[in-house]
């Protein structure tokens, strides 16, 4: 068994608990599906957003609605780089996998940018 990080990003409108909530699903949701995730293979969660959203954590909708309350977890600020994409979310997900487990990353809405 080896471990393997999964990345992804989203953006949100605005800064609000309601977009951020629905957008850590979202980006969650298909990251898992894309992987094929069990929640047993998941290690720990890093999110990370930009300093203009302060509305909510990202780890409380996963712990919440998806019920990973049991993956640590935590969040931290994205450094501030000038011209870098706002209203980001983005997400390291650590999982523990067999040796040809080939992640897929997962960028939604305007954070498909950081990908070209």
């Amino acid at each position: 068994m080896i471990t393997r990080g999964i990345r992804g990003a989203i953006t949100v409108e605005n800064n609000t608990e309601e977009e951020i909530k629905n957008a850590t699903i979202e980006l969650l949701s298909e990251i898992v599906l894309k992987n094929n995730l069990d929640l047993d293979m998941i290690s720990h969660v890093i999110f990370t957003m930009t300093d203009d959203l302060d509305a909510a954590f990202p780890a409380k909708f996963a712990r919440i609605d998806l019920h990973w309350k049991d993956i640590p977890m935590m969040c931290y600020n994205e450094l501030k780089v000038k011209g870098a994409l706002k209203k980001c979310i983005r997400v390291m997900i650590v999982v523990n996998c067999g040796d040809n487990f080939v992640p897929e990353f997962i960028y939604l809405k305007g954070a498909s940018e950081l990908r070209k």
